[in-house]
């Protein structure tokens, strides 16, 4: 099994520590350097040029988006470098900010994830591969506030259409999502074929390109109010 080499980037010594823990067991993930701050973590990159960098979205040395500004630097010097960002809030902005550039290679993840290790090393490995993760919690909290506006483009969709592009927006694929919904992927397929027509959006875009437009669309309907602030 081909190793994910991985930078870990955390300020906080019992998280940190946590982390490496949890991943020590994983026999593919190999946790190559540690950071605490923006610096370091772009040096230990540098050096090392792991296949995915795992980061805390605040940091040294301002604790603002340190990890979001990483993962945009590392998009125009090594853009073959995945980035998953842990943040303890499900605020939509930072997501979008992490996939302004392109959803490819790019991970969103609630820090509470990282007590499931299988959830952890499924996002390190979807990310390493060039796919992308969005937290189920920021996605369903997106859905459930755009749904409570009077004038969303997502009226335009069945409820089964929206549930469809909830599981569109999680990252997920046609096949899981034929699964979760016990359908035939045919009928999946004509589900987003829909979604995207009535979205206005192209019915041959990558999965990854989904994701990015289904949340760049609802931050542009005007969801992101309503969730949880930054502090």
């Amino acid at each position: 099994m081909p190793q994910i080499r991985v930078v870990l980037a955390e300020d906080g010594d019992l998280l940190r520590a946590g982390v490496l823990a949890l991943l020590e067991g994983v026999d593919d993930i190999d946790v190559v350097a540690t950071a605490t701050n923006l610096p370091e973590l772009l040096a230990s990159v540098e050096e090392h040029r792991p296949d995915v960098v795992l980061t805390d979205i605040r940091m040294p040395p301002d604790f603002t988006d340190e990890g979001i500004r990483a993962a945009g630097e590392l998009r125009r010097t090594h853009p073959g470098i995945g980035v998953v960002a842990l943040t303890q809030y499900s605020d939509v902005e930072y997501a979008l900010d992490l996939i302004r550039d392109g959803s490819d290679g790019r991970g969103y993840l609630l820090k509470e994830r990282v007590a499931d290790v299988d959830d952890l090393v499924a996002a390190l490995r979807t990310v390493a591969a060039g796919g992308s993760v969005i937290d189920q919690i920021v996605v369903d909290a997106l859905m459930a506030t755009s749904s409570r506006r009077h004038d969303s483009v997502l009226d335009r969709l069945t409820p089964r259409e929206l549930e469809v592009l909830a599981m569109v927006a999680r990252g997920m694929t046609n096949a899981l999502i034929a699964g979760e919904l016990v359908v035939t992927d045919r009928a999946v397929e004509k589900h987003i074929n829909s979604i995207l027509t009535k979205l206005d959006l192209p019915a041959d875009a990558p999965v990854h390109r989904r994701v990015a437009a289904t949340l760049v669309f609802l931050s542009e309907a005007g969801v992101g109010g309503g969730v949880a602030p930054r502090r």
